[in-house]
């Protein structure tokens, strides 16, 4: 199909649920119209080697950005990993990929390198994608991107209807993606996640670049895409649901024993570590430490669909901690650095207090005045860090200085470094 099909065929779609044309993505008037189907129809699955070395070159002789995104099986599987890959491309259509058949994606993600990846809430997709071999040298975040262009909504659904003029359905987001074959409904709802990605990118482009704040987005997609892998979580069993009920340590030590036998038993089944035990179980037990199988059985969460052999199993847990020396036990919260909770400045440092409740008056009025939210005008946390220890020369340079070290980019240190200044200088006087 040629250009000028396409968009003639798409036209026509747009009033029997189909997609709309590349033209930039103005809003539809009226109604929003509800999106049914992919413009080129749902694509087979690609699971094999053949199928995806065809697709890999079908996309490097695409043109213009590639639309991108992943589907997990969060709460059914253990880990984050992908179990569908969605990507469309001018001149390539779109393509479903099943990463557990083709788990290497590395010859797809260098025939897109140099290209453009647009994808939405890219923090999300990223770490799954880059675990198969495709991580983008460029992106366009369609998420973020509303974000900064001052959208209340900014979810793909929401952003596609108040933009596009298009309804998603988004019944099928927290599906077992990992069940094979994966039904024709799911599919066509993964296959529509990408077909407007593009259209979307262009449309925001436009919006950022009437409000001045392109550079802004450009800076924020370059940082994204040059990130380093996340570092794993220290003490990860400290993030329980529940545990501030838990106040002694050696209730903290079976919480620990019970979270860590609980991840080797989902890791080992590949399920996900709430379908083993629940948090509210860990935490049942961590605060009565029961003395024996049949105590913990008594506990809510360890009633009767658990069996002796799994009952002894998460009592061995808590024997272990039961029974550890009192030098070996965790201590109680996380260790902390940088800056203590703000609610302690006002006792701990009295003028670090002030400076905080300037400064955040300050960064939030600027957010307003800026129509963005002021968590990506600058982190708070970065704000509480340079007000906890502010710089020897609190002025633009010395404050400039200070935003950069903690990972600010040139657009937000322009912004909020005079904000600082005026902030700690009104506190001093």
């Amino acid at each position: 199909m040629t250009d000028a099909q396409d968009t003639a065929a798409a036209s026509s779609l747009r009033t029997t649920g189909g997609a709309p044309p590349d033209d930039g993505g103005s809003t539809a008037p009226g109604a929003p119209t509800p999106l049914l189907e992919p413009r080129d129809g749902i694509p087979p699955v690609i699971a094999d080697a053949d199928s995806l070395a065809a697709a890999v070159a079908a996309f490097a002789a695409g043109s213009g950005p590639v639309a991108v995104d992943a589907e997990r099986a969060s709460g059914y599987r253990y880990g984050q990993r992908a179990y569908l890959v969605q990507l469309r491309r001018q001149g390539a259509g779109t393509a479903l990929i099943d990463p557990v058949a083709c788990p290497d994606l590395s010859g797809l993600g260098e025939a897109l390198s140099g290209v453009e990846w647009v994808l939405h809430a890219a923090t999300q997709d990223l770490p799954c994608l880059r675990e198969i071999g495709m991580l983008p040298s460029t992106l366009f975040d369609t998420e973020l991107a509303g974000r900064l262009a001052g959208f209340p909504r900014v979810g793909l659904g929401a952003m596609v209807e108040s933009v596009l003029g298009f309804v998603l359905e988004k019944g099928h987001s927290a599906v077992d993606w990992s069940t094979r074959p994966l039904p024709e409904p799911w599919l066509r709802y993964a296959a529509l996640d990408v077909e407007l990605l593009v259209d979307l990118r262009d449309a925001l482009e436009k919006e950022l670049d009437r409000q001045g704040k392109l550079d802004w987005a450009r800076q924020e997609f370059a940082a994204i895409a040059a990130a380093p892998p996340a570092e794993p979580r220290k003490d990860p069993w400290r993030r329980t649901s529940g545990m501030h009920k838990v106040r002694r340590r050696r209730q903290l030590a079976v919480v620990r024993e019970l979270w860590l036998a609980r991840d080797r038993i989902a890791q080992r089944r590949d399920v996900s570590p709430g379908k083993v035990l629940s948090d509210a179980a860990i935490v049942e037990a961590a605060l009565a430490v029961p003395i024996n199988a049949q105590a913990l059985g008594a506990l809510n969460g360890f009633g009767a669909r658990i069996g002796r052999r799994q009952l002894e199993q998460w009592q061995a847990a808590v024997d272990r901690a039961r029974v550890l020396p009192e030098s070996r036990l965790p201590q109680p919260g996380q260790t902390v650095t940088g800056p203590p909770p703000p609610r302690a400045w006002a006792d701990k440092d009295p003028e670090a207090a002030a400076r905080l409740s300037a400064a955040r008056a300050g960064v939030t009025a600027l957010a307003e005045r800026l129509g963005l939210p002021q968590e990506n005008l600058i982190t708070p946390d970065t704000v509480r860090r340079v007000c906890w220890e502010p710089p020897a020369a609190a002025d633009v340079a010395g404050v400039s200085a200070a935003l950069v070290g903690l990972g600010a980019r040139a657009w937000q240190v322009e912004l909020v470094a005079p904000v600082l200044v005026g902030a700690f200088s009104a506190k001093a006087s």
